[in-house]
């Protein structure tokens, strides 16, 4: 049986949950948009009804004071309120629960379902089930949302930017050959501003075109990355849609936005220290190694990009995680590039006594000869030093010495 994937995305989401949280700005024009005091006031989300009153486009991560010239004066300009955004998205979720267990949370206003088996229960094919969600979630949860569907995550993610807002769209594999191939190739979930010239410099313009590429060719411009291009464009994904399972932890990740824009290569490697260092030290607390490492970049645009790496052995070292982080942003942001946000993961659990060689070693082999094992020793003295006196009781000489980041969090970027 084909498997049938959708991906249900709330609109404006967090325009649409300020709106369903407060009567009065119902139907009203509204601007999300943070402290001015802090990064100038950033748009977070417009609602519809603030776009189609615009002189101009206005969208996320625009600067509040670029954004109010092309607004008119009755638009609302709401602060953030996380914690409802967050209760918003639990009621979302809760909502399709009772539709498929088999639920994946992208992100706070995106969530995966497998509907595999399930549509006979709702109508008998996945519309008829899509809008009686769609119907759920306006009914009890009062925000707009898009299906996307189709026969893989891609795919339905795909879907799902085709037709907003209160969209519903499947694609099959004819659709699919019919829709997307003729779109252009940045518009392809997962291929940034950064890859579109590059495929364009192999004459590939559009979705279509990837997608008869020569493997070969890809495989030799973006190495690993090409393949995997090539399979997208196809609509060929076949990563499953994994259930959360809120007692059992499958990654350990922290990110931060920073108090500005930050291009110093060595500034974001610094970042990327601090973070690898909480991670590896809650890895260890776990009794686990990891073998996968995740990097996240947000740029100024708002494009977001994570990108992983498995690790031939599984590790719990500091170093390790910080390697194989610097390695990615290396690979995905340019010099002189400036980021926004920064965040390291870790995922693929084992346990240590699992592994069959020291954890350490396999990986610095990549670049050095095998390291003496001290590294572990070190990490470990570390945590129980912190356990005892905090966790600024003990840094590394560069945490306290860098010209950009306050030894005590973000705060003294200049």
């Amino acid at each position: 049986m084909d498997r049938i994937i959708s991906l249900i995305d709330g609109n404006c989401f967090f325009a649409s949950c300020l709106q369903a949280a407060h009567p009065h700005l119902q139907g009203r024009p509204v601007v999300v948009a943070g402290d001015p005091a802090v990064r100038h006031g950033v748009i977070l989300a417009v609602s519809y009804e603030a776009r189609r009153l615009a002189k101009g486009p206005v969208r996320a991560g625009m600067p509040l004071g670029q954004a109010r010239r092309l607004l008119p004066p009755e638009v609302n300009i709401c602060p953030p309120d996380h914690a409802l955004f967050s209760a918003y998205s639990d009621r979302m979720h809760a909502v399709l629960q009772r539709f498929s267990p088999l639920n994946e949370r992208a992100s706070v206003d995106e969530v995966y379902a497998d509907w595999t088996g399930c549509t006979h229960l709702f109508g008998g094919d996945p519309v008829s089930m899509a809008k009686q969600v769609k119907q759920a979630i306006r009914d009890e949860v009062k925000i707009p949302v898009s299906v996307g569907i189709g026969r893989s995550k891609i795919v339905a993610k795909v879907a799902a930017e085709l037709v907003k807002p209160d969209g519903l769209t499947c694609l099959t594999p004819d659709t699919w050959v019919e829709r997307v191939y003729p779109l252009p190739v940045g518009d392809l979930y997962g291929v940034g501003p950064k890859t579109v010239p590059k495929l364009h410099r192999l004459g590939i313009y559009t979705v279509g075109e990837l997608a008869a590429a020569d493997p070969g060719q890809l495989l030799r411009h973006f190495g690993i990355y090409g393949p995997h291009l090539r399979t997208a464009a196809r609509g060929e994904d076949t990563d499953p849609v994994r259930e959360h399972q809120p007692d059992e932890t499958k990654s350990v990740s922290h990110a931060t936005t920073l108090p500005k824009d930050v291009a110093d290569r060595g500034a974001q490697r610094l970042v990327l220290l601090e973070l690898a260092d909480q991670v590896g030290k809650r890895l260890r607390a776990l009794g686990f190694a990891a073998r996968t490492v995740t990097f996240q970049v947000r740029f100024p645009t708002f494009e977001t990009v994570m990108r992983s790496r498995t690790l031939p052995v599984a590790s719990d070292s500091t170093d390790a995680i910080y390697a194989t982080a610097c390695r990615l942003l290396e690979e995905n942001v340019a010099p002189g590039q400036a980021v926004r946000l920064l965040g390291v993961g870790v995922s693929n659990f084992a346990r240590p006594e699992a592994t069959p060689a020291p954890k350490q070693l396999t990986l610095f082999d990549l670049e050095q000869p095998p390291q003496t094992g001290k590294r572990p020793a070190v990490d470990e003295a570390m945590d129980r030093i912190r356990a005892k006196f905090g966790d600024r009781a003990i840094v590394r000489v560069s945490q306290m010495e860098s010209p950009g980041i306050a030894p005590h969090g973000w705060g003294a970027f200049k």
